[in-house]
């Protein structure tokens, strides 16, 4: 029976990335197939979460659950490109891969079409604060 993947950022509770609008990458498990990976989102983290399980619960695909950094200018981007240089200069170890966490979940009701939007409405309200 094929079980798909899902990999998704730890947060510690109460952490502020979990507010921001996430997306998600599902693409090919192995190397026997190849295709684009498809980008769908953005979403609520836990509606992220939800369809991700849904969608590769019975398929070896992998999804890849993370946030987007929503940025006003060409300067906010570098400063965020500036971030993720910085931090692949410091010596890896094993903080960096307790970043990422591994579950095997059972997928659990994925939300609907109309919480999806609803989840869209307050996204935007964020967005536009």
């Amino acid at each position: 029976m094929p079980v798909g993947t899902l990999v998704t950022l730890d947060l510690p509770a109460g952490s502020p990335v979990a507010d921001l609008p996430w997306v998600i990458t599902i693409g090919a498990l192995g190397d026997e197939e190849e295709w684009e990976p498809v980008v769908c989102g953005p979403y609520e983290r836990a509606h992220a979460l939800a369809l991700a399980q849904a969608v590769v619960a019975d398929e070896d695909l992998m999804a890849v659950v993370e946030p987007l950094l929503p940025r006003p200018d060409a300067e906010a981007i570098r400063d965020e490109i500036a971030l993720a240089r910085a931090a692949a200069d410091t010596p890896a170890g094993d903080e960096e891969d307790a970043e990422y966490e591994t579950r095997r979940v059972r997928p659990g009701r994925p939300p609907t079409e109309a919480e999806v939007r609803e989840g869209w409405s307050r996204i935007a309200a964020r967005l536009t604060v």
